[in-house]
Protein backbone atom coordinates (compact mmCIF):
# COMPACT_ATOMS: atom_id res chain seq x y z
CA UNK A 1 0.00 0.00 0.00
CA UNK A 2 2.72 2.90 1.02
CA UNK A 3 4.28 2.74 -2.57
CA UNK A 4 1.50 1.44 -4.66
CA UNK A 5 -1.01 4.43 -6.16
CA UNK A 6 -4.52 4.77 -4.60
CA UNK A 7 -8.04 3.77 -6.70
CA UNK A 8 -10.71 6.63 -5.99
CA UNK A 9 -13.66 5.26 -8.24
CA UNK A 10 -16.41 8.49 -8.73
CA UNK A 11 -19.56 9.17 -10.19
CA UNK A 12 -19.50 12.86 -9.24
CA UNK A 13 -22.07 12.81 -6.21
CA UNK A 14 -21.38 14.59 -3.21
CA UNK A 15 -20.65 11.49 -1.15
CA UNK A 16 -18.06 10.29 -4.18
CA UNK A 17 -16.34 14.35 -3.25
CA UNK A 18 -16.50 13.38 0.40
CA UNK A 19 -14.81 10.21 -0.53
CA UNK A 20 -12.26 11.85 -2.61
CA UNK A 21 -11.01 14.01 0.10
CA UNK A 22 -9.99 11.10 1.84
CA UNK A 23 -8.01 9.53 -1.15
CA UNK A 24 -6.20 12.79 -1.45
CA UNK A 25 -5.07 12.63 2.44
CA UNK A 26 -3.66 8.99 2.45
CA UNK A 27 -2.08 9.38 -0.97
CA UNK A 28 -0.44 12.72 0.82
CA UNK A 29 0.39 10.60 3.44
CA UNK A 30 1.98 7.79 1.81
CA UNK A 31 2.78 10.02 -0.90
CA UNK A 32 1.46 8.21 -3.57
CA UNK A 33 -0.40 8.76 -7.19
CA UNK A 34 -3.83 9.01 -7.33
CA UNK A 35 -6.53 7.06 -9.64
CA UNK A 36 -9.93 8.95 -10.53
CA UNK A 37 -12.01 6.34 -12.09
CA UNK A 38 -15.61 6.67 -12.98
CA UNK A 39 -17.27 4.12 -15.37
CA UNK A 40 -20.06 4.78 -17.61
CA UNK A 41 -22.55 2.15 -17.48
CA UNK A 42 -23.27 0.76 -21.09
CA UNK A 43 -26.68 1.33 -22.35
CA UNK A 44 -28.93 -1.33 -23.02
CA UNK A 45 -31.30 -0.81 -26.39
CA UNK A 46 -33.59 -2.96 -28.12
CA UNK A 47 -34.91 -2.46 -31.55
CA UNK A 48 -37.92 -4.17 -31.02
CA UNK A 49 -39.32 -1.52 -28.36
CA UNK A 50 -37.50 1.64 -30.21
CA UNK A 51 -37.23 3.09 -26.61
CA UNK A 52 -33.74 5.23 -27.44
CA UNK A 53 -33.59 7.47 -30.82
CA UNK A 54 -30.30 7.45 -30.78
CA UNK A 55 -27.84 3.73 -30.94
CA UNK A 56 -26.54 2.40 -27.65
CA UNK A 57 -22.88 3.09 -28.69
CA UNK A 58 -24.01 6.84 -29.64
CA UNK A 59 -25.48 6.99 -26.00
CA UNK A 60 -22.29 5.89 -24.41
CA UNK A 61 -20.09 7.81 -26.17
CA UNK A 62 -21.92 11.10 -25.60
CA UNK A 63 -22.17 9.82 -21.94
CA UNK A 64 -18.29 9.37 -21.89
CA UNK A 65 -17.80 12.84 -22.97
CA UNK A 66 -20.12 14.16 -20.49
CA UNK A 67 -17.96 12.33 -17.64
CA UNK A 68 -14.70 13.33 -19.06
CA UNK A 69 -15.73 17.21 -18.87
CA UNK A 70 -16.76 16.81 -15.35
CA UNK A 71 -13.24 14.58 -14.62
CA UNK A 72 -11.75 17.67 -15.87
CA UNK A 73 -14.11 20.32 -13.38
CA UNK A 74 -13.13 17.54 -10.64
CA UNK A 75 -9.15 18.17 -11.93
CA UNK A 76 -9.61 22.07 -11.94
CA UNK A 77 -10.80 22.12 -8.09
CA UNK A 78 -8.51 19.78 -7.11
CA UNK A 79 -5.28 21.76 -5.62
CA UNK A 80 -2.54 19.11 -4.85
CA UNK A 81 0.85 18.42 -5.98
CA UNK A 82 0.26 14.55 -6.48
CA UNK A 83 0.35 12.96 -9.45
CA UNK A 84 -3.28 12.30 -10.35
CA UNK A 85 -3.84 10.14 -13.44
CA UNK A 86 -7.75 9.85 -14.66
CA UNK A 87 -9.61 7.28 -16.64
CA UNK A 88 -12.99 6.67 -17.88
CA UNK A 89 -14.14 2.93 -18.80
CA UNK A 90 -17.37 1.80 -19.82
CA UNK A 91 -18.83 -1.32 -18.49
CA UNK A 92 -20.85 -2.58 -15.37
CA UNK A 93 -19.17 -0.53 -12.64
CA UNK A 94 -18.08 -3.53 -10.31
CA UNK A 95 -16.46 -5.47 -13.10
CA UNK A 96 -14.48 -2.28 -13.99
CA UNK A 97 -13.65 -0.81 -10.66
CA UNK A 98 -12.31 -4.02 -9.52
CA UNK A 99 -10.25 -4.36 -12.79
CA UNK A 100 -9.18 -1.54 -13.16
CA UNK A 101 -7.39 -2.20 -9.55
CA UNK A 102 -5.66 -5.81 -10.78
CA UNK A 103 -4.65 -3.33 -13.71
CA UNK A 104 -2.93 -0.61 -12.59
CA UNK A 105 -1.70 -2.99 -9.21
CA UNK A 106 -3.94 -0.43 -6.93
CA UNK A 107 -2.27 -0.40 -3.22
CA UNK A 108 -6.29 0.63 -1.90
CA UNK A 109 -9.64 1.71 -3.32
CA UNK A 110 -11.46 4.93 -1.38
CA UNK A 111 -14.90 4.59 -2.37
CA UNK A 112 -17.80 6.09 -1.46
CA UNK A 113 -21.00 4.46 -0.17
CA UNK A 114 -24.17 5.81 -0.40
CA UNK A 115 -25.84 4.36 2.49
CA UNK A 116 -28.87 2.45 1.21
CA UNK A 117 -30.79 0.78 3.97
CA UNK A 118 -34.21 -1.01 4.23
CA UNK A 119 -35.94 -2.09 1.30
CA UNK A 120 -33.49 -0.69 -1.01
CA UNK A 121 -30.60 -2.36 0.65
CA UNK A 122 -32.24 -4.94 -1.01
CA UNK A 123 -33.63 -4.16 -4.23
CA UNK A 124 -29.82 -2.70 -5.50
CA UNK A 125 -26.12 -3.78 -5.38
CA UNK A 126 -24.51 -2.23 -3.09
CA UNK A 127 -21.17 -1.42 -5.11
CA UNK A 128 -19.13 -0.82 -2.06
CA UNK A 129 -19.87 -3.45 -0.18
CA UNK A 130 -19.13 -6.17 -3.59
CA UNK A 131 -15.78 -4.20 -4.24
CA UNK A 132 -14.93 -4.79 -0.46
CA UNK A 133 -15.22 -8.12 -0.87
CA UNK A 134 -13.57 -9.04 -4.15
CA UNK A 135 -10.86 -6.54 -3.63
CA UNK A 136 -7.21 -8.34 -3.42
CA UNK A 137 -6.25 -4.79 -1.89
CA UNK A 138 -7.31 -2.69 1.29
CA UNK A 139 -11.02 -0.98 0.85
CA UNK A 140 -12.12 2.20 2.55
CA UNK A 141 -15.71 2.61 2.13
CA UNK A 142 -16.47 6.15 3.04
CA UNK A 143 -20.32 7.57 4.05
Amino acid sequence: MRTRQILCPTDFSETASHALKYALEMANFYQVSLRLLHVVDQPLGNENYQILAIDPESLAQQMEDAAAEKMQELLCDLKSDLSIETAIRRGFPIEQILADAAEFDAGMIVMASHGRSGLSHFLHTNVAEVIANGATCPVLVVK
